[in-house]
């Protein structure tokens, strides 16, 4: 539950918040795969919150699934990053809430995103750069979608912050079964041959959620597959 100064919102509104935005969502299926994940990351793992966002000792959170930004948008509102009274714009002319989020009008949103394959790249950007400022508390985490990982930079990335011992680099990967190209093995197992600390879990069962997010993995990055129902069933 979060008090804003309008009112206090929990996880079972964030439909109704969601419903809120009437602007045309050209990505149904990502607008809503990524719901759980975000809001057991924002009630209950990030160290973040609307007084913090320029506090260098905040957690980072870098969204880059960011085509279908409903989901996200409705739990900042929920949390008190922006007002709720935004959401009907959504995806208006005027609306700083586009069809994908801005960092420079979205308070609360790190990157601007939408084309996919830069997140998780930058959030490897982002973990070394924290490191070599000597700040060891902040963690870095970072969403993408399985079919991002297609992308070359990602193939970089994975391969990189493994060897790197980026144990402050966080990836959850939204599995709605959308990718082009199957990997033996699943999807954890390749970060796991690069060196990461992987596990694959339900993505709609937030217990779940919450304990695969939290389980330690000293000197190595994680990441945790988050399975959802199929991006065309």
């Amino acid at each position: 539950m979060t008090t804003t100064a309008e009112r206090t919102y929990g996880c079972t509104d964030l439909p109704g918040l969601m419903g809120l935005m009437t602007g045309a969502e050209k990505h149904g299926p990502a607008a809503t795969s990524t719901l759980d994940v975000l809001w057991v990351l924002y009630d209950r793992v990030l160290r973040v919150g609307p007084e913090r966002t320029d506090d260098p000792e905040r957690d980072r959170f870098l969204l880059s699934k960011g085509h279908g930004p409903m989901a996200y948008y409705a739990v900042l509102a929920a949390k008190g990053f922006l007002p709720v009274g935004w959401l009907p714009g959504f995806g208006s002319y005027d609306s700083p809430l586009g069809h994908h989020p801005d960092r420079v009008l979205v308070p609360g949103a790190e990157i601007g995103s939408g084309s996919l394959g830069h997140g998780l790249p930058i959030a490897v950007g982002t973990a070394l750069g924290l490191r070599a400022q000597g700040r060891t508390d902040p963690a870095v985490w970072v969403l993408t979608g399985d079919a991002e990982l297609d992308e070359g930079s990602n193939h970089e990335a994975i391969a990189y912050a493994g060897p790197a011992g980026l144990d402050r680099l966080h990836t959850v990967v939204i599995d709605n079964s959308s990718a082009s190209h199957a990997r033996p093995g699943g999807i954890a197992a390749r970060f796991e041959v690069a060196g990461w600390s992987a596990e694959t879990v339900d993505g709609r069962d937030h217990e779940a959620l919450y304990t695969a997010f939290t389980t330690p993995h000293p000197g190595r990055p994680r990441v945790v597959v988050a399975r959802v129902e199929p991006k065309n069933a």
